[in-house]
């Protein structure tokens, strides 16, 4: 695929797409020529035909950038539950590649091998530079198992670990990077003073659309991404079917309801080629079908109520409380959860109590997985939480009470905001900032536990935490400002000096880290006012 599919059309009633997505495929390109150019002068060159061209400190700090500006959108979304799920699919898949050798030890530490969710009903994936791989949840919405969902990871990280994006620009001639060097120094400008018509006037240019163009990777490397992309999943375990299945699937969904939202498709074409030698690695590898569990079919029910954010999506998923004209008893619970969520995101309570009760008796009926009994396990403290009833959605979480995982941490935390006693928000805290402790760059922690201070009287510690939050999302100039807040709150009389002290190194760490940010931008001076 390419770096990223093409903006989508916009739709009916749904806002225009972000800045970040109208200008990032123009921006990646561009800046991926400049970074071609400049590492002549500025990059070492790593031995291989890729890296003299673009290297992979410039392939990393350039998928740094973007992701800099992807984290503060509305649309990028960190639902725990969502994301642990398509994490969980993806962390098989690294280890497959390394062990395949797929993954070089120059890139194994220094890539960020991270997958993130975009809010969004298009059916698309994409891979970035550094090893990020961005999911719609449109695209886990149409799935039917997990297997499926791997086989669209595993090719867009043989992207990454084949280095196709690095490479697509090794036949680019040296006039034609030049020539594009203007547009880009136009695009990150813009980007910068958030002029988002400057944005469009370069993409709309002839140069942006040659670049664009550039953007759709080569024939061979797209049967390349499916055969690495095929060998990774099976060596991870997954069902050797899933990637000829989800072809079949989005193929036929494609066909028959193609509306602009397929966007994977149009960098992806699914040529008679494509399909037919997926197809035929099946006659060595065994399994020939997938086989959907439950717990897949309510991440997927999931992802359709969070794609759309419209009242009037949620009034169509609010329907299914009636069932689903599938006759299994999975695509059964799976439609009651779609509309129990629909309902709470609603806030019709009686009706969602009603739905929430329905799936409760198929799922009994079910004996569903451990993974879809956790998945109810969270709906009904979602549910309690919505309702104002901190006290039952915590008395939900007790058929888990085991459990020390991230959705955990964060659901208890949201259920001790709403609870009026002290020693809950408390032990929400103190938990919290343990497991911030070991993952300090998890930026919903920090905006999670920054209320829960406020809430017990700690207000050095809550600014902190906020500075953390834009630190974490990589806005490091909002971190400063935040933690000098924060540094100024703490010469009052009473304050605590030792959560002071760790406020003013983090803060001396943060501006060094902005100082040599910006000596990267201005290698022949910082201008005056950009300084810390």
């Amino acid at each position: 695929m390419n770096a990223i599919g093409p903006t989508p059309r916009h739709r009916a009633g749904r806002a225009p797409a972000r800045p970040w997505r109208r200008g990032l495929a123009a921006l990646l390109s561009a800046t991926l020529l400049t970074q071609s150019v400049w590492a002549q002068v500025n990059l070492p060159a790593l031995g291989d035909s890729v890296s003299a061209e673009v290297s992979i400190s410039a392939e990393k700090k350039l998928g740094d950038q973007i992701m800099r500006s992807i984290r503060p959108d509305p649309d990028y979304l960190d639902d725990p539950l969502l994301l642990e799920y398509v994490q969980g699919t993806f962390s098989p898949l690294v280890q497959a590649a390394r062990k395949l050798g797929n993954i070089s030890d120059d890139t194994t530490d220094r890539f960020a091998w991270e997958v993130f969710l975009v809010r969004d009903k298009s059916v698309n994936a994409f891979a970035l530079p550094g090893g990020y791989i961005g999911v719609h949840l449109g695209l886990i919405a149409m799935t039917g198992a997990r297997d499926e969902l791997a086989s669209v990871l595993g090719h867009e990280l043989s992207h990454v670990t084949q280095r196709h994006i690095a490479r697509s620009y090794i036949g680019e001639s040296r006039n034609s990077m030049l020539a594009t060097a203007g547009m880009i120094l136009g695009i990150l400008a813009a980007a910068r003073s958030r002029n988002t018509d400057g944005v469009q006037a370069a993409v709309m240019g002839s140069q942006a659309a040659a670049a664009q163009a550039s953007l759709n990777f080569s024939r061979d490397m797209e049967r390349e991404a499916d055969r690495v992309g095929f060998q990774v999943m099976t060596q991870a375990g997954y069902a050797p079917a899933g990637m000829a299945s989800m072809f079949e699937r989005m193929e036929q969904s494609y066909h028959l309801m193609d509306s602009g939202a397929y966007p994977y498709l149009r960098s992806h074409p699914l040529t008679s080629e494509r399909i037919g030698e997926a197809r035929a690695r099946l006659g060595t590898a065994g399994e020939t079908r997938v086989v959907g569990t439950t717990e897949h079919a309510l991440m997927a029910a999931r992802s359709k109520v969070l794609m759309d954010q419209r009242a009037e999506a949620w009034r169509y998923l609010q329907g299914l409380d009636a069932g689903s004209r599938q006759g299994t008893q999975m695509d059964q619970l799976a439609a009651r959860y779609a509309s129990a969520l629909a309902s709470i995101k609603l806030r019709e309570f009686s009706r969602a109590e009603t739905t929430l009760k329905t799936a409760d008796a198929i799922a009994g009926m079910l004996g569903a997985d451990p993974g879809a009994k956790r998945m109810m396990v969270y709906l009904h403290a979602e549910f309690e939480l919505a309702r104002g009833k901190p006290d039952a959605g915590f008395a939900a979480l007790d058929a888990l009470k085991d459990e020390r995982s991230r959705p955990m941490v964060m659901m208890k935390a949201e259920l001790a905001k709403a609870d009026g006693r002290p020693e809950v928000k408390r032990a929400a805290a103190d938990s919290l900032q343990t497991y911030l402790s070991l993952n300090n760059n998890d930026a919903l922690g920090w905006q999670e536990i920054a209320p829960l201070w406020q809430q017990l009287d700690q207000p050095l510690r809550s600014v902190r935490a906020q500075g953390e939050a834009r630190a974490a999302m990589g806005d490091i100039v909002g971190a400063i400002d935040r933690l000098r807040s924060a540094s100024r709150l703490s010469r009052g009389r009473d304050s605590d000096q030792i959560e002071a002290s760790v406020i003013d190194a983090r803060l001396r760490s943060l501006l060094y880290e902005r100082r040599q940010m910006l000596a990267e931008m201005y290698p022949r001076g910082v201008p005056p006012g950009a300084e810390p």
